[in-house]
C-alpha cells in the first residue's frame, strides 16, 4: 500500500493560489466548537503552503444540511477557531461557489488564508457535480487534498475538482496513508483487532480482513449483539441488526475453521453491562450469559439462571468485566492493536457522573493499549466514536496513530482504494 502520488513536497507549490480541501466536520455545541482536533491535525499542511508563498483558500464541510442552508452548521466558527490556532487573520466567504467566492479568493496576498463556507450547502457538492467541481476550480491555481476523513468519497470537492486543477496531496493524508499501510502492510506481531460500533455492514471488509490476517479479533459494542444473538443467547430489546444475522454466523464459521487450523482466536463478550433504559433511575446490573461451572474434573454448561439472562426489558450498553479483562490481558500479547469503535455506549459518559457504567468496558481496553497493565504495544485507532473518545479523556497523544477519517481508514483495510487519493497526480 506505498503511496504513489505527488504531495506538496514534490511539486512546485511556491507563491501559488492554493484550494485545500480538509475534514473539519468539528462537533458543534450551541455554535462552538466541542474539539477542535480536525482543525488542528491540518495546521502542519497549512503551515508548510503559508511559509512558501502561497495564499490558501480552504475548504470543508460540515454536517449533513441536505444541500440546505442552514445556519448551525455553518462553518463561520470554524474560521475564528482556525484564525486563533493559525495566529493570523482567516477570512471568511459566505460561499463556497459564486462570484462573491471569486472576488474574495481574487483578492488573496502571498500568506493570505480565506476559509469558505460549507461545501453540502449545495447538493451539487455530493453529486460529485462537474459544473460544480469547475466552480470551485475557479478559485486557485492547484488543489490540494488534505482531508483524509472524505477521501472515501466521490463528491465535486474530491474528484470532480481534480479533473480541472492539478491535485497534489497534503501532509496529513500522507500521513493517514502511511500510518495505515504500517499496520495493513507490516504490522509488528502479534496483531490484535478490537472492533466495535453498531452495524456488521459498515465494517464487514474490515472483520473480514483481520479473520484471515490478525492474531486475534474482540467484538464489542453493540454490534456484539448481534454476533451474540447468532450464538443463541437472548440480548432483549438491545440494538440488533436482524437482516445481519447471516454475516454474523459466516464470520464465526470463518474464525473458528482458522482457528483450528492456526490458533487464531475471536472473542465475543461473555457478559455485559445492562439497563432498562439511559434514565437515571434505571436499575443497571451485570450479567454473565457465558458462565461456566466445574464438577471435579468434568466441565459442563451449567443451566441459565434468570441473573444470567438479560431480561426481555433490559438491553446490553457495555461489555462486562470479565469480557473487558479478557482483552486487557490478550493485549498483552499483542505489539499491534488496531482499535476501531467503543465498546459500550461511551457517548452518555457524565450522564449518571464520573461513575458512568457503560464506559467502563472501553476504559479497561484502553488503559490495557496504554500500558496501565504491563507492556504497551503500537496503536492504531480510527472511527468517530473511537476519537471521540480518545478527546474526551485527553488521550489522543498518548497513541501512536488516532485517525481522522474512520470510513476512510477502514476502506483502506479492507483493500479498497480512496476514489480521493486516486483522483491526485
Amino acid at each position: 500500500m506505498s503511496f504513489h502520488k505527488r504531495t506538496i513536497r514534490d511539486y512546485d507549490i511556491a507563491n501559488k493560489r492554493v484550494l485545500l480541501r480538509v475534514d473539519y466536520n468539528v462537533p458543534l455545541q450551541g455554535g462552538a466548537i466541542v474539539s477542535d482536533y480536525r482543525i488542528r491535525r491540518t495546521l502542519p499542511t497549512l503551515r508548510y503552503l503559508l511559509q512558501r508563498g502561497c495564499s490558501v483558500v480552504v475548504c470543508s464541510h460540515l454536517g449533513r444540511p441536505d444541500g440546505r442552508r442552514l445556519e448551525e452548521l455553518s462553518l463561520r466558527p470554524v474560521a475564528k477557531r482556525l484564525s486563533e490556532l493559525l495566529g493570523r487573520d482567516v477570512r471568511f466567504s459566505p460561499d463556497c461557489v459564486g462570484s462573491a467566492a471569486e472576488q474574495l479568493a481574487g483578492q488573496l496576498q502571498p500568506g493570505d488564508v480565506l476559509l469558505l463556507e460549507n461545501l453540502r450547502f449545495h447538493p451539487q457538492e455530493m453529486a460529485n457535480d462537474d459544473a460544480f467541481g469547475r466552480q470551485l476550480a475557479r478559485l486557485a491555481d492547484v488543489f490540494v487534498q488534505d482531508g483524509f476523513g472524505v477521501a472515501h468519497r466521490v463528491h465535486a470537492s474530491t474528484d470532480a475538482v481534480t479533473r480541472h486543477l492539478p491535485a497534489v496531496a497534503g501532509l496529513l493524508l500522507v500521513e493517514e496513508m502511511n500510518a495505515t499501510a504500517q499496520v495493513v502492510d507490516r504490522p509488528r506481531r502479534p496483531l490484535m483487532a478490537v472492533i466495535g460500533g453498531a452495524k456488521i455492514s459498515d465494517k464487514l471488509g474490515v472483520l473480514k480482513h483481520f479473520v484471515s490476517t490478525a492474531d486475534s479479533v474482540a467484538i464489542g459494542g453493540a454490534m456484539a449483539n448481534t454476533f451474540l444473538l447468532a450464538e443463541g443467547v437472548g440480548v432483549g430489546k438491545s440494538l440488533v441488526a436482524q437482516d445481519e444475522l447471516p454475516l454474523a454466523r459466516d464470520i464465526l464459521r470463518r474464525a473458528r475453521e482458522r482457528s483450528r487450523r492456526e490458533g487464531f482466536v475471536i472473542y465475543i463478550p461473555q457478559d455485559g453491562v445492562v439497563a432498562t433504559s439511559l434514565d437515571e433511575t434505571a436499575r443497571i446490573r451485570t450479567v454473565d450469559w457465558g458462565v461456566r461451572v466445574a464438577t471435579g474434573t468434568q466441565h459442563s454448561i451449567q443451566l441459565p439462571r434468570p441473573v444470567d439472562l438479560v431480561a426481555e426489558d433490559e438491553m446490553i450498553l457495555d461489555i462486562g468485566p470479565l469480557s473487558a479483562a479478557f482483552i486487557a490481558g490478550t493485549m498483552q500479547l499483542a505489539n499491534t492493536v488496531v482499535w476501531n469503535g467503543t465498546m459500550g455506549m461511551t457517548e452518555v459518559r457524565g450522564l449518571r457522573g464520573s461513575g458512568n457504567s457503560f464506559t467502563r468496558g472501553t476504559d479497561t481496553i484502553v488503559d490495557a493499549m496504554l500500558g496501565k497493565y504491563g507492556r504497551k504495544p503500537f496503536t492504531f485507532a480510527g472511527g468517530g466514536d473511537t476519537s471521540g473518545y480518545l478527546e474526551a479523556r485527553g488521550l489522543v497523544d498518548d497513541f501512536d496513530h488516532v485517525s481522522t477519517g474512520g470510513g476512510a481508514s477502514m476502506e483502506l483495510i479492507s483493500g479498497k482504494k480512496l476514489p480521493g487519493v486516486e483522483a491526485l497526480l
